[in-house]
């Protein structure tokens, strides 16, 4: 904490000392005295804003809990917020007009220039907004409209980036995130319940069906031991009965693996016990993304997991 104060710090006594100083420096440099009053004043208030800046995000800092950091976008915020006080009144003090006067002068050029780059502020405003809201962190793993799903590694002013599972680097700008739904997986929690469906024949007992798939799910090594997984039934169709089987994930990262070792565990079960998919397996429903199994008959049958 000390020494981001320390620079910022020496800034400030350094226009202290300026400020009080300008006269004689006038007297012997023969430089117009008015010029440097103003040179004097606005050192001093970017100085001072610096120095305001790095104070409240360190007592921003300090605040945080290791659950609710302060996120980074925040205390950005509150030192361009100091710097654009600071510029307006340095504008004020060598325009010599009050503040409404400096505004008016510079309104033509902010108008411009926030025409020229509106997509740009629209990403930041987003960014800010995001950063104060937190709905997510880096690290988290994330959904966004279910089109891109990947791990946060960076949120910045005008863009968040993504690593996804095949490490491919995305880049998103704020104002896209701010529009779409957004799904995180790590949050509040990063184990989290996932559950995939399978069509077993009307000749299994639901009663044998449903220990079976969750005595089968359980020895997986990767799922969580506690809530236990378990089955059930969810729909009597024409060509058999739908089973959806639920069990604990630690994180999104290891989904793919638990779900894989799940579906190992359950093929193995039912060939120990004679059961065959149903003849005509319908496309079970996921909500995440599609894998693939080979029935008995060595067809493939497509079938999805749900978070």
């Amino acid at each position: 904490m000390l020494d981001r104060l320390f620079w910022p710090a020496i800034a400030s006594l350094a226009s202290i000392f300026m400020f009080f100083t300008y006269e004689t420096a006038a007297q012997h440099s023969g430089l117009d005295q008015e010029t440097l009053r103003r040179l004097a004043g606005g050192f001093s208030y970017f100085a001072w804003a610096w120095l305001a800046g790095r104070i409240i995000g360190g007592a921003l800092e300090r605040s945080a809990t290791s659950r609710k950091r302060v996120p980074r976008l925040l205390k950005e915020l509150v030192s361009a917020v100091f710097f654009i006080a600071a510029l307006v009144a340095t504008i004020m003090l060598f325009l010599g007009q009050s503040m409404s006067g400096a505004l008016a002068s510079s309104g033509l050029v902010l108008a411009v220039l926030g025409f020229a780059i509106r997509n740009v502020v629209a990403d930041a405003f987003s960014g800010i907004v995001l950063g104060l809201d937190a709905p997510y962190r880096i690290g988290d793993w994330v959904d966004i409209d279910g089109a891109i799903r990947g791990r946060i590694i960076e949120i910045g002013w005008r863009t968040t980036r993504l690593q996804t599972r095949d490490s491919t680097y995305m880049i998103l700008p704020n104002s896209q995130i701010a529009r779409q739904r957004l799904t995180n997986y790590s949050a509040p929690r990063r184990n989290y319940r996932a559950r995939l469906q399978i069509l077993l024949p009307h000749e299994l007992p639901v009663t044998e069906a449903r220990a079976l798939l969750a005595e089968a799910a359980g020895r997986s090594q990767l799922v969580l031991d506690d809530p236990e997984p378990d089955a059930r039934a969810v729909a009597y169709e024409r060509h058999g009965i739908r089973y959806a089987v639920r069990y604990w994930v630690p994180s999104f990262a290891e989904e793919i693996e638990c779900r894989d070792c799940v579906l190992g565990h359950i093929d193995a079960a039912l060939r120990e016990a004679g059961v065959s998919l149903a003849s005509r397996g319908e496309t079970a429903r996921d909500d995440e993304e599609e894998t693939e199994v080979f029935t008995p008959r060595g067809r493939v049958t497509p079938l999805h997991s749900v978070a």
